[in-house]
Order: C-alpha cells, then structure tokens, then sequence
C-alpha cells in the first residue's frame, strides 16, 4: 500500500531547489504583500512571516514520513482504522522527534533573527533583542561595551536552550537521515 502523504522523487528535488534561493531575492515582492494587507510595522508581520513555510522543516519532515514503515499504515487499516485514526495513533506519535526538532531549530532562528524585525517593524516600540542592540549603534559611533553585554545575554538563553535539548536536535536528525 503506497502512503497517500509520501512524496516523490520529483517532489523532493523541487523542495531542495526551492532551498537554493535566497530568501532575500524575494523580500521586495514579500514587502509589497506584507504593505498591501497593511501589516507593515505592525507586530503580525513578522507573526505571519515566520509562520510560512521553512523549506528545511518541509525536508525533516519529509525524511521522517519516509522512514515509517508502511506496514504500519496497512496493519492500522486491516484492524478497521480510517486515515485520520492511522495519522492520530501511528503516524503523529513516530514524528515526535521531528516536531521536537523543528520546533528547537525554528524557535532558535526566531529568536535570534534580526532581518525580518528590522525590515517589517523598524518603529515599533515592541522590538525583538537584536534590533534593540542594534538601537544601541548611533550615527558617530556605538557604545560596544552595552552592545557586547547585550550580545551575551542575548546569547545565553540560546545556549542554554541548545544545551538543554541537543539530544532532541540530534536524534531528530540522524533518525530522519536513515531509510
């Protein structure tokens, strides 16, 4: 029985040549959009940017749904499961590590992203840490000893986070590189 949710070779190669192009090539179209729905320099811009699609999540995901065995989904169907039982009971509970992976990845980039808050926000009050160090920069110099203590708090809940879950991140992986 071939999964529904399985995708091709073909498939996978458009998801790996949608990966080489920059993010940045596409940014003035992205603004246009962004201005058009008027949520420039508003807090959902960035909400709805970070919430499209990450090429290398779609790709952790899609070496995971591979390494799942079929046999699962065509015992679970034998027993009298439907599709979404298949999905809720098999399926969902062997992308744990997945889920776990994508979300530490993604929260980190989050976190530590500094173009889309400077971008879409540049005037909001309610920035994001690196724009706020970046506030620290004037126009005839900068005070690099309040950027360099900022840069190390900005840096320690990062490395904490990594440290505290690098096992997750790691497992996430090298599971989803096996077939």
């Amino acid at each position: 029985m071939q999964r529904g949710y399985q995708c091709s070779s073909q498939c996978r190669g458009l998801f790996l040549l949608a990966a080489l192009v920059p993010g940045v090539t596409t940014q003035v179209a992205t603004f246009q959009i962004v201005n058009s729905f008027g949520m420039f320099n508003t807090l959902w811009a960035p909400i709805a940017l970070y919430m499209g699609t990450d090429i290398v999540s779609i790709y952790i995901f899609l070496q995971f749904v591979r390494s799942i065995p079929a046999s699962l989904d065509e015992a679970a169907s034998i027993d009298g499961a439907n599709a979404f039982t298949i999905y809720r009971k098999i399926t969902f509970p062997l992308l744990k590590p997945a889920i776990a992976t994508v979300v530490i990845v993604k929260g980190i980039t989050v976190y530590n992203d500094f173009y889309i808050p400077l971008l879409y926000m540049p005037s909001q009050d309610l920035g994001v840490i690196s724009t706020s160090l970046f506030r620290f920069k004037g126009p005839f110099g900068a005070h690099w000893e309040t950027i360099s203590a900022g840069a190390i708090l900005v840096i320690l809940p990062t490395l904490i986070v990594f440290l505290c879950l690098q096992r997750y991140i790691y497992n996430g992986f090298t599971r989803g590189a096996t077939r």
